[in-house]
């Protein structure tokens, strides 16, 4: 699998070049989100590195306003009436047009592969074609039902992201890390974070993955009603990919009480990961899997109310807190838990 690797610096001085396209086709200019064809021409994944930017390159929308993540993934950003609402990065405007749903709305295209969608606007202050840069006023903050604020999105290729693995809700500030983009079968991006920066550009070695990309925590691991709830609910849709956490090999995989359809796999770094509530598993018995390979589809099977993937991690047969190893808010491995050896990582005693 070929990647792209690009820091936000590069992303901002090829801008130009590569969002040199300023005509959009009639559907471009009119659909909010829609897959971009050229964005995986080239190769079937491509990073970012957040942590090389200049702060030019990068402004928070509505940078003294407040901001909370719905379950859609939008961000609502209140302020006061008659702010300006601001692109986050350089890019070229794909978008801007009154819709029914979303009031005057903006999509902006980046060089470095994201688009951003800033709605409920007063008045657009740009076109389609124009080319904008970070920080630039591209908008007048719009007002509904008595609150004044501006509706922002993150897509890659048409699809929404969980903008919190971008920037901090809280602090408004980009995180500083290199994610990785990949382009799923179905063209739906799986979006993960890589703490270490990617050497070449090239297959990386990629011995991790977030098992649902994507996907937000409508459960913690803990006491739950009563009874000890052993792993972390994590909800995204209906028969979405479920990703093995670590390479390892599938001990089991079938009904198993209110477990529904599970899957087993026990790796060498002295984990055990429990998979289920799946709607199908896709791996039987003994099969060896790598990270990140497809092993069931979220599911509703089992004791659950909601599809959802019940996750878990367990040492020696008991269950262990995930939050341990994985940071759910950034989807992203916590290398402090885990020893670097010759042949790989293993948990720390």
């Amino acid at each position: 699998m070929k990647i792209r690797h690009l820091t936000l610096v590069l992303a901002m001085m090829v801008a130009l070049s590569s969002c040199a396209q300023t005509q959009f086709t009639a559907l471009e200019q009119q659909q909010i989100s829609i897959e971009d064809p050229s964005l995986f021409e080239k190769s079937e994944a491509f990073t970012i590195d957040f942590s090389s930017g200049r702060d030019r390159d990068y402004s928070f929308p509505l940078p003294v306003g407040k901001a909370k993540v719905m379950s859609d993934y939008s961000v609502e950003i209140e302020t006061v009436r008659g702010d300006a609402v601001k692109s986050m990065f350089a890019g070229v405007v794909r978008l801007s047009r009154h819709s029914a749903t979303f009031g005057n709305v903006i999509v902006v295209r980046h060089g470095n592969g994201l688009e951003t969608m800033y709605a409920n606007n007063a008045e657009n202050l740009v076109k389609s074609g124009d080319r904008v840069k970070a920080g630039q006023t591209i908008a007048i903050v719009g007002s509904e039902k008595g609150r004044t604020f501006c509706r922002f999105a993150v897509m890659v290729n048409g699809s929404r992201i969980n903008p919190s693995i971008i920037f901090s809700p809280e602090s408004h500030l980009l995180r500083q890390q290199v994610v990785l983009f990949q382009k799923t079968a179905n063209w739906k991006v799986n979006v993960s974070v890589l703490k270490e920066p990617m050497l070449e550009a090239t297959e990386p070695a990629q011995w991790w993955s977030y098992p649902l990309p994507g996907a937000k925590v409508i459960s913690p691991f803990g006491r739950r009603g009563g009874r000890r709830h052993t792993g972390v609910d994590l909800k995204t849709v209906n028969k979405d990919n479920i990703l093995a956490a670590f390479a390892g090999e599938v001990v089991f995989s079938g009904r198993f009480s209110g477990y529904g359809n599970l899957v087993r796999i026990r790796h060498d770094n002295g984990l055990e990961t429990y998979y289920s509530h799946n709607s199908k598993n896709l791996v039987n018995v003994g099969d060896q899997v790598k990270a990140g390979q497809v092993i069931a589809l979220v599911g509703q099977t089992g004791r659950a109310s909601t599809p959802h993937l019940h996750f878990e991690t367990r040492i020696g047969g008991q269950a262990v807190n995930p939050n341990r190893f994985f940071d759910h808010g950034t989807h992203s491995i916590r290398l402090e838990a885990f020893n670097k050896k010759r042949d790989g990582y293993v948990i720390k005693r």
